[in-house]
């Protein structure tokens, strides 16, 4: 009988380069230890374009299936996480496209709203009335992080969810850094209008990517690969 297979994870501090050669030789705990380390991001990116739970994950799929089966074009001037979002942004964009044939990033909505950000306090986790009305908050501002123009949306979510630097963003989303931050600044009052209520530190727990949905995403992958 073949005995139960306990999948190893590679160190916290393996460098790029080094995972990036271990799953050349397709080490199946450096390439678990690449998807777990990104999941989430490349998850967020994906669903910030397309909006839909479901083709944001098959984006994140098709992306590492891609990445591992191309690993040897990675060349180390950007970082993995990196390379990989950026990856994630062409299948997703290319997603969009194919359904709205002619959309682009750049395209602008015209005006800037103004409003005033107003901080909203943490829920204690032990009191369940706070805790719900946390989670509706959470689902207020998920809501209107959708309704976000396109071009605002993914700065927005790479810049404040992500909490990548404007030169990573400008990378991922080639655009110069200094329309990085215009575009952060606008999507920031255009969502704080749409909200229209108190928001604050809950938005970073938007969109989460963990747990089981992330260990089945890491299982399909690594079957589409055949390792493991």
């Amino acid at each position: 009988m073949r005995q139960a297979h306990t999948p190893q994870i590679a160190p916290a501090g393996t460098s790029d380069a080094e995972r990036v050669r271990r799953a050349l030789a397709r080490d199946e705990a450096a390439i678990r230890a690449i998807m777990q380390a990104n999941n989430r991001r490349l998850y967020r990116l994906a669903r910030g374009v397309l909006r839909n739970d479901g083709e944001a994950e098959d984006v994140v799929q098709e992306t590492y299936v891609r990445a591992f089966t191309h690993l040897e074009s990675f060349r180390g001037d950007s970082s993995l996480a990196t390379w990989l979002s950026r990856i994630a942004m062409n299948e997703a964009l290319g997603r969009l496209r194919r359904q709205r044939p002619g959309v682009e990033i750049s395209s602008l909505p015209q005006g800037v709203l103004e409003a005033q950000i107003i901080q909203f306090p943490l829920a204690v986790a032990e009191d369940p009335e706070k805790s719900m009305a946390q989670r509706e908050i959470q689902r207020v501002v998920e809501h209107a992080i959708d309704e976000l123009p396109e071009a605002f949306r993914l700065v927005f979510i790479t810049r404040v969810i992500e909490g990548m630097n404007v030169e990573e963003t400008a990378e991922i989303l080639d655009l110069k850094p200094e329309t990085v931050k215009s575009r952060l600044h606008r999507a920031r009052t255009m969502l704080r209008d749409i909200v229209e209520k108190k928001i604050g530190p809950v938005v970073m727990e938007a969109f989460p990517f963990a747990g089981k949905r992330c260990e089945r995403l890491t299982e399909a992958v690594l079957k589409r690969l055949n390792i493991g």
